[in-house]
């Protein structure tokens, strides 16, 4: 007697045998709309991330154009170093240099070099009231003693932070 058992009835595919019920396979409706809500979040998330790294990008480009500007205009008081000693270049209080109402550059090379500083300030920090550039020089043996106050509006810095920044230069010129 020759007795072979089929365990694997021979049946099309995705039929269930007779009597059985067929058990679902794949990914249901549910689990599909969960996954997409789930990825949606994920990715608003990210796109606030991006927003905020962008807002805070953008302030620290603004200190270091504030940095360099600094550094422009104790550059041109080297190359006039007789008139920064003399106190030519001092801007303070009042007499401050404001983006918005930048002075003639007439009269003198110290006026010249601040009024160029002063569109500089402009075109980097914006031509606002609040864009500000205070110049203080003493004079020390044959050098000077300076120091260069930059305030601006860094309301683009995002939540947290002060909306007035300041940038502070000391130097020996």
């Amino acid at each position: 007697m020759n007795m072979t058992t089929d365990l694997m009835p021979n049946r099309p595919a995705g039929k269930p045998a007779a009597g059985k019920r067929f058990l679902q396979s794949g990914v249901g409706l549910i689990e599909v709309l969960v996954a997409v809500l789930v990825l949606s979040i994920a990715f608003l998330g990210i796109a606030a991330l991006q927003a905020m790294s962008l807002s805070t990008n953008n302030s620290a480009m603004a200190r270091s154009m504030a940095t360099i500007s600094s550094y422009s205009i104790l550059d041109a008081m080297r190359a006039d170093m007789a008139a920064a000693q003399g106190g030519s270049y001092n801007r303070t209080g009042t007499s401050a240099v404001k983006a918005s109402a930048c002075p003639a550059g007439t009269g003198s090379l110290a006026n010249y070099q601040i009024s160029q500083w002063c569109g500089q300030l402009g075109k980097a920090l914006g031509t606002a009231d609040t864009t500000k550039g205070d110049i203080s020089c003493t004079a020390v043996d044959k050098s000077a003693n300076c120091t260069i106050t930059i305030s601006f509006d860094d309301s683009r810095a995002g939540v947290g932070g002060s909306n007035v920044q300041q940038v502070i230069t000391r130097a020996m010129l």
